[in-house]
């Protein structure tokens, strides 16, 4: 597993927020600082459990989302939010985590990215 980012949830809105209407999420980019932050702000309709909605999230890399969610409660099944990326959110002592796994993904012009 890899770093990723820190989600730490709040009712402010913060400069550089990008709003994921399925989700109804306004969200920063962890690459906007050097800690890997991200600000996420979480709207009346949004669908995930309200123990990511309020508690602070850390964010692991692994190479395959399908073999790190053994043996783990999953509280978010396995999803594409974007291109290239599968996530999936798990119970740690009492916490969420997220695990992501990036994959090629090919472009306009069929060269990976």
């Amino acid at each position: 597993m890899k770093y990723h980012h820190t989600g730490l949830p709040t009712r402010t809105p913060h400069e550089g927020e990008t709003y994921i209407e399925a989700l109804d999420i306004f969200c920063t980019d962890h690459l906007s600082n050097p800690y890997g932050v991200q600000w996420m702000r979480y709207g009346d309709e949004c669908p995930l459990p309200d123990i990511v909605q309020h508690v602070a999230h850390v964010a692991f890399e692994v190479e395959d989302l399908s073999e790190a969610l053994k043996g783990e409660e999953v509280i978010i099944e396995p999803n594409s939010p974007s291109a290239g990326v599968r996530v999936a959110f798990i119970i740690v002592d009492g916490a969420p985590v997220e695990l992501l796994e990036f994959q090629d993904v090919l472009d306009d012009n069929s060269q990976t990215v």
